[in-house]
């Protein structure tokens, strides 16, 4: 496979932690021959050290046994491991910016950043670099970089793909996911690792106007002009408590990856960089009564996300704001992005996110959201749509 036009010495440098030609090869022959990924580095490959994005880690890593179940199945269906791509430390940012091993290249919007933590796999993919990225989406970590780099991405039902070798960063909403450069690669891909069977449902579409207003204008001007053409129908949902969701989202998540982390982390923060420590910092300051309470508004918020979605598919739009300029980071989007993201999030719904451009010519996104289970819905669609 080529490189492509676009591939420089640093950007294989920012976008890969190890790379070959390829570093392990198909073991099968499949609807995937051909095809060439790039692994997140949370995933185990055999014979490699999950790295999770932090040297300190990296370096105390064991050497991993065996290839991670997802991964296994990828190289059986034909598909070879170009190598493993960076992520934002412990998969715990939206920006795509590590402190340590740089800022993989936004190919699709060059100077501004990627979108993270599946960062690096969604470079390698906009760039040419592979075919298939395989990522994690936690709150929007395969939505908001497919967006921000042009790509097709899917947040996989929560729990439906085996996880077995993947590093996690919160378990109750840690999702499968990847990116490629075409719908129908990425209904390729489900192909291989979704169930056969899911539970049925409807194509209509749906638009609830207060999520559209949550993106920047030129956002939701381009998401509303594609879902015009396309004859969604347009609905009122009541959503005064989002603010509130994405709060119990954000605190359940915290204390679930200081919970993973915090014991080998307490001691080693000051290996984090800046953006990361921070949110490991305000994890470790979660107490037991704020989790329950936290855990208690998100399993309330997902049984009403759940009834809202039905048997209907939600599309709104991927991301808030076109991607910011390197050195901006994601603050100033990060909280009204995640308003958007969290809805999948604590539904445990599958996401697609297909790729537009603004008026003014920036990749973003729209995202269709349908019930747990409907993956296999989604690709049809996507494939129809795009």
């Amino acid at each position: 496979m080529s490189n492509g036009p676009a591939t420089t010495p640093e950007s294989v440098r920012t976008v890969w932690r190890v790379i070959g030609d390829p570093l392990v090869p198909a073991t099968g022959a499949g609807p995937l021959t051909g095809h060439t990924v790039a692994v997140k580095d949370l995933y185990a490959v055999a014979g490699e050290r999950v790295g999770a994005g932090n040297p300190a880690w990296l370096a105390a890593a064991r050497t991993e046994p065996e290839h991670a179940d997802v991964v296994h199945r990828l190289l059986d269906a034909g598909a070879a491991v170009r190598g493993i791509a960076h992520t934002d430390e412990f998969a715990y940012s939206l920006a795509g910016t590590n402190a340590h091993y740089g800022t993989p290249p936004n190919f699709a919007a060059p100077g501004r950043i990627p979108g993270g933590s599946s960062s690096g796999s969604a470079s390698a993919v906009a760039g040419g670099q592979a075919t298939i990225g395989l990522g994690t989406d936690t709150g929007g970590s395969i939505r908001v970089p497919a967006a921000y780099q042009g790509c097709f991405g899917i947040r996989t039902t929560h729990g439906v793909v085996d996880r077995t070798g993947l590093l996690p960063l919160a378990s109750d909403f840690d999702a499968i996911g990847w990116l490629t450069r075409s719908a129908e690669v990425l209904q390729a891909v489900g192909e291989v690792l979704l169930p056969a069977d899911g539970p049925g449902g409807t194509a209509n579409l749906v638009v609830v106007p207060p999520l559209l207003a949550l993106a920047e204008p030129e956002i939701a001007a381009a998401v509303g002009a594609w879902l015009r053409v396309r004859g969604a129908a347009t609905e009122q949902w009541p959503l005064t408590e989002i603010d509130d969701w994405r709060r119990a989202f954000q605190t359940w998540q915290a204390y679930q990856a200081w919970q993973r982390h915090g014991g080998w982390l307490a001691s080693r923060l000051n290996t984090l960089g800046n953006d990361v420590r921070r949110r490991f910092q305000h994890a470790a300051t979660i107490d037991a009564t704020t989790a329950a309470s936290a855990r208690r508004a998100a399993d309330a918020a997902r049984r009403t996300i759940r009834d809202l979605v039905g048997d209907r598919v939600l599309a709104l739009p991927s991301v808030s704001s076109v991607a910011p300029p390197v050195g901006d980071g994601l603050h100033s989007v990060r909280d009204a992005t995640m308003r958007l993201t969290c809805l999948a999030g604590l539904g445990g719904l599958p996401a697609v996110s297909l790729p537009l451009r603004t008026e003014s010519g920036f990749p973003t996104g729209v995202c269709l959201v349908a019930a747990t289970g409907r993956d296999r819905d989604l690709f049809d669609l996507a494939v129809n749509l795009a």
